[in-house]
């Protein structure tokens, strides 16, 4: 069979329940179109399979045109993170909870050929990038596909910062933190913090307090190529921390300023032909289904 890709890439959390039975069902399906796979050493040690070539996690984007994650929504951010730069296209395999990202069940492998042959459907889902600083140095910086979150340290408490939307005042708060979403976060954990769902080819972001001190604040979306700019008052006695999709989590000391926004770079996500975003949040989210009448 004639592939659009070159090579493969198969990434998945081989500590994960399920995934590495569904790891061998995947690689021995991808042999019997004769493609070429490459796994992370990780993969390697699990599977025991000398056959199969293998390269650090890092380097994936260096020799693949592909990757085929196979686990949930976590491990599509993990991988994304690893080759967004590269720009290479990531296809999902659901061994996980919710699955809003990784959309093919491990029964359904045959949905890859075509795929493999080109048809598809490719979107294009942009990132965020959050630098912290704190006296004129740069003490973290990380990017975020779903979102970035000011949350309190290892104690609940109340957090005072202030917020700027390009150097504009928005308004100061009193809060658990607050958590700002891309429209692929926006069914993560902005969702359950009370925030709306956006479709994932808007061009927004949206802002979620968290248990802020005052019943008036309430989520606001704003366009995507604002730039976001939270200051942590030096007024504050503890240090809330900065969360990036769960990975990477710095302290924001009191008079830090933490800088958000869009990151050049985008995650290209593949999807089968029959991908149908609405039936997605029923199914994941147990909406309503269509009504059947009855004569």
């Amino acid at each position: 069979m004639v592939s659009a890709f070159k090579t493969i890439g198969i990434f998945g959390r081989v500590k994960n329940s399920g995934v590495i039975e569904t790891l061998k069902m995947l690689i021995a399906y991808l042999r019997s179109l004769n493609q070429n796979i490459i796994i992370d050493s990780e993969i390697a040690d699990a599977l025991e399979d000398i056959t199969l070539k293998s390269v650090a996690r890092a380097d994936f984007g260096k020799h693949c045109q592909l990757m085929i994650v196979v686990g949930g929504d976590g491990s599509l951010l993990h991988a994304a993170h690893t080759i967004v730069e590269h720009q290479i296209p990531v296809l999902g395999i659901n061994r996980g909870r919710l699955g809003f990202l990784t959309d093919i069940l491990p029964t359904q492998l045959n949905k890859i050929k075509p795929i493999l042959e080109g048809k598809y459907l490719l979107e294009k889902r942009f990132l965020l990038t959050a630098r912290v600083q704190h006296e004129g140095k740069i003490i973290g910086q990380s990017d975020a596909l779903n979102e970035v979150a000011l949350i309190p340290d290892t104690l609940p408490h109340m957090n005072e910062f202030e917020i700027y939307i390009d150097d504009q005042f928005l308004c100061s708060q009193d809060s658990d933190g607050v958590i700002i979403a891309t429209p692929t976060g926006s069914t993560a954990y902005a969702l359950s913090g009370g925030g709306p769902i956006l479709h994932p080819q808007l061009d927004a972001m949206v802002m979620v307090p968290m248990f802020p001190h005052t019943l008036t604040l309430r989520p606001i979306v704003i366009e995507g190529n604002h730039r976001i700019t939270l200051v942590i008052s030096p007024n504050n006695s503890a240090t809330p921390r900065l969360s990036c999709d769960s990975q990477s989590i710095f302290n924001t000391p009191p008079g830090s300023t933490i800088t958000i926004e869009k990151k050049p770079e985008r995650l290209h996500l593949i999807h089968p032909l029959d991908y149908d975003y609405y039936e997605t949040l029923r199914s994941k989210l147990h909406w309503g289904r269509k009504l059947q009448y009855t004569e």
